[in-house]
C-alpha cells in the first residue's frame, strides 16, 4: 500500500510487512512460493504414506497382528536419523518428527483392529 506525503504522487511507501525495498519484497516472495510448495508436496507424500499403513493395519487385523512393531520402528527411526544427518537435518527432529507419525500409525492400526 502506497502512502503520499504531498498529493502530487508517492514518495514514502509503506507496507504492512515493514519491507520498502523491491528486490528485497520479490525475493522473500519467490522464497515463500518455494516453501508453500514444498508444504503442498510433504502433504501429499504423507497422505500417501498413510494409504500405505492403513492398508498394512488392515493386514495386520486380518491376521491378528500386533498394531505395533517396536523393532521396525527402532530401525527405522535411526534410519532416518541417518537420512537426516545426511541431509544436514537435525536428527532429533527427525526423530520427533518420526515418532509422531508413529503414534499416529498405531492408532489408526489400533481403531481398524478393533473393528
Amino acid at each position: 500500500m502506497n502512502h503520499s506525503t504531498d498529493p502530487s504522487g508517492p514518495t514514502l511507501n509503506h507496507h504492512a510487512d515493514g519491507i520498502t525495498d523491491a528486490s528485497v519484497r520479490a525475493e522473500l516472495v519467490r522464497l515463500r512460493d518455494s516453501i508453500d510448495n514444498i508444504d503442498a508436496a510433504v502433504i501429499h507424500m504423507l497422505a500417501e504414506r498413510f494409504k500405505c499403513t492403513q492398508q498394512v493395519g488392515h493386514l495386520k487385523a486380518a491376521h491378528r497382528l500386533p498394531p505395533a512393531d517396536p523393532a521396525r520402528e527402532a530401525r527405522q527411526i535411526a534410519r532416518l536419523r541417518e537420512l537426516a544427518e545426511n541431509a544436514k537435518l537435525d536428527p532429533a527432529f527427525a526423530e520427533k518428527f518420526l515418532n509422531f507419525i508413529i503414534a499416529e500409525v498405531i492408532r489408526h492400526h489400533e481403531t481398524i483392529a478393533r473393528g
